[in-house]
């Protein structure tokens, strides 16, 4: 057995103000719903720098400072796939959509009547813990 396989690097990224997370509401078919933005690693970029371009290209802001809270993986054929779980409530900029999605601020207490994604509850709770 080899010591190394194929491995998907991604990052998420929880950014919030006071009672509200944004959140993209996904129209591609591979992965529906209400879910945090983010994006795959580009080559040679480093994983901070990753999701601040995620960031400014799904939301329209540039975020300051994204702390890591976690990491998530999920089994992929021949390998995993890496998720950088962040979270800032430091950014600037005017939202704007992609053609991901619609970029919307949710009210924390309706998170759990929200058509989301599969797991957005748990990566939720991961990143919003100390």
């Amino acid at each position: 057995m080899g010591r190394t396989e194929n491995v998907e690097l991604t990052t998420l990224c929880l950014v919030y103000r006071p009672g509200q997370v944004l959140l993209q509401n996904r129209v591609k078919k591979d992965w529906q719903g209400y879910a945090l933005p983010g994006g795959h690693v580009e080559n040679g970029e480093s994983i901070v720098d990753s999701v601040i371009r995620e960031m400014k290209e799904e939301t329209g802001l540039t975020v300051y400072e994204p702390k890591l809270c976690g990491i998530k993986q999920f089994p992929i054929e021949n390998g995993r796939y890496l998720v950088f779980l962040f979270k800032t409530d430091r950014f600037e900029g005017e939202l704007v959509s992609s053609d991901e999605g619609t970029m919307e601020w949710i009210d924390r207490d309706r998170i759990d009547r929200i058509d989301a994604v599969e797991h957005l509850r748990e990566l939720l709770d991961v990143m919003e813990r100390d």
